[in-house]
């Protein structure tokens, strides 16, 4: 009895600890979320219309640009877990000043603003960068800038993406328990069967996480695909903008929103998913 009197009365508490951050998300999430659906679908006061939709979908540019937004933030999301992957295992299972040294430069893009870091791959990649002055001394000509490039937007968003994702893997891998990779080892289990039976299944959750903040993230990027991308084609992000400040079209600019919020929302659904699983399975 006196525990379930003291949940009692942690549960207000509990309920007034959450109350403020959960209303700024109603006041500034949903609630311009929600106004933006319903401007949408109401143009005009002649009534309910998806004509902003069929406009999106009627143009082959805007169609071209959601494809080519979404081919994008999967290839870098992918790439991200390719990448951080390798590292955490490395970092997880390694002792030592070596692993620290590795750890401190993998998350070292965390700390430096995203546009210092857009101009430094613009120095570093483009046109008469280190890269091109460096294949030119040693004899190497004919070198193609992935600056303003696809390429180029896929690596500024990979260098900036890296610590977080790092970081997440990091914290599932802290999970794993040592008794569980050193039975294995002992009943001569290798490094690819651990990695698979063992590892894997054991942070499946933390991949799933750290894929869907990758692919949030990047679906909605705007510096480095301004710094780095084509001008045609356009992530959403800069399609949106460049919609509204220079073509004047704000109708178009909201249902290009509304198109991002609803994939974001699908991958959102995955990662809250993925967040409950984790916490029953705690519980």
């Amino acid at each position: 009895m006196t525990v379930e009197r003291t949940e009692a009365r942690r549960f207000p508490v509990g309920l007034l600890l959450v109350a403020a951050p959960v209303l700024l998300v109603a006041v500034f999430v949903l609630l311009p979320a929600i106004a933006a659906i319903v401007s949408t679908l109401r143009p005009d006061a002649a009534g309910w219309s998806f004509s902003a939709y069929a406009r999106f979908f009627g143009d082959r540019l805007s169609t071209g640009n959601l494809l080519f937004t979404l081919v994008s933030t999967l290839v870098t999301s992918s790439a991200l877990l390719l990448l951080c992957l390798p590292i955490a295992l490395y970092l997880r299972f390694s002792s030592g000043r070596l692993p620290t040294f590795v750890q401190s430069v993998a998350v070292f893009p965390l700390f430096v603003p995203g546009i210092i870091v857009g101009y430094a791959l613009i120095r570093f990649m483009g046109p008469n960068g280190t890269i091109q002055t460096v294949l030119h001394a040693i004899g190497i000509n004919g070198f193609r800038s992935p600056y303003l490039t696809p390429v180029g937007t896929v690596i500024g968003l990979v260098w900036e993406g890296i610590p977080l994702t790092l970081l997440i893997l990091l914290s599932g891998l802290a999970q794993v328990p040592d008794a569980a990779i050193e039975a294995a080892r002992d009943v001569g289990a290798g490094g690819l069967r651990i990695l698979t039976g063992i590892i894997l299944p054991l942070i499946r959750n933390s991949l799933t996480v750290a894929f869907s903040l990758s692919f949030l993230g990047v679906f909605g990027a705007f510096t480095m695909p301004y710094l780095l991308g084509p001008a045609s084609p356009e992530m959403m992000g800069v399609f949106m903008q460049r919609t509204f400040s220079e073509l004047q079209d704000p109708l178009q600019a909201q249902t290009q929103a509304v198109m991002c919020f609803l994939f974001c929302a699908v991958v959102g659904v995955i990662y809250v998913r993925s967040v409950a699983r984790s916490r029953r399975k705690s519980a």
